[in-house]
């Protein structure tokens, strides 16, 4: 009885090591993506700004912009609608995870805003209007002074309240994630 009991489980444990291919390499549709379509859709902007388009933004007609297009969300000055509050500077008690409490990189702001804002109608905005959207929301939250011309070359160089308390993945080796 041993002995079939070790012959039946032998095989049962070859069939189960025999593999078969999951599925064509190629379904026979579709091309691959050309450079330029590729490149369209790359729109990430790193935290020393290297992707970040030329334009620059003011905070006054960010205020504009804002109320024309993102007031329905987040009421006019982004502090009116609890689940979707974007001022609370550094001192707020309010717990609330805003842009001047949390975030620790202002170009994040620049790539969220370009790349997901507005809701109803994402990467709508052109890179001017970014600019001056992220001008007036760090300005609200104290970020910068409201007269303060953001761009390239400022918008990366501005230190967020936030980013002293997070840590740095200072790890070395392994695959890079993008």
């Amino acid at each position: 009885m041993i002995r079939i009991l070790t012959v039946v489980m032998a095989g049962m444990s070859v069939v189960a090591c025999h593999t078969t291919p999951a599925g064509p390499e190629r379904f026979g549709f579709g091309r691959p993506a050309t450079q330029q379509e590729t490149d369209s859709v790359n729109i990430s902007i790193a935290p020393d700004g290297k992707g970040l388009p030329p334009g620059e933004g003011r905070t006054a007609a960010g205020r504009a912009i804002f109320i024309a297009k993102c007031a329905p969300c987040h009421g006019p000055t982004g502090t009116e609608v609890a689940a979707y509050r974007l001022v609370a500077p550094m001192g707020d008690t309010s717990h609330v995870k805003a842009i001047g409490n949390y975030w620790p990189y202002a170009t994040t702001l620049f790539d969220y805003i370009r790349r997901a804002m507005p809701f109803n109608a994402p990467g709508t905005l052109s890179n001017e209007e970014v600019y001056h959207l992220t001008a007036f929301l760090l300005s609200s939250n104290q970020v910068i002074d409201s007269n303060t011309i953001i761009n390239a070359h400022t918008l990366p160089a501005i230190d967020m309240p936030a980013r002293k308390l997070y840590v740095n993945d200072d790890r070395r080796g392994g695959h890079e994630v993008r």
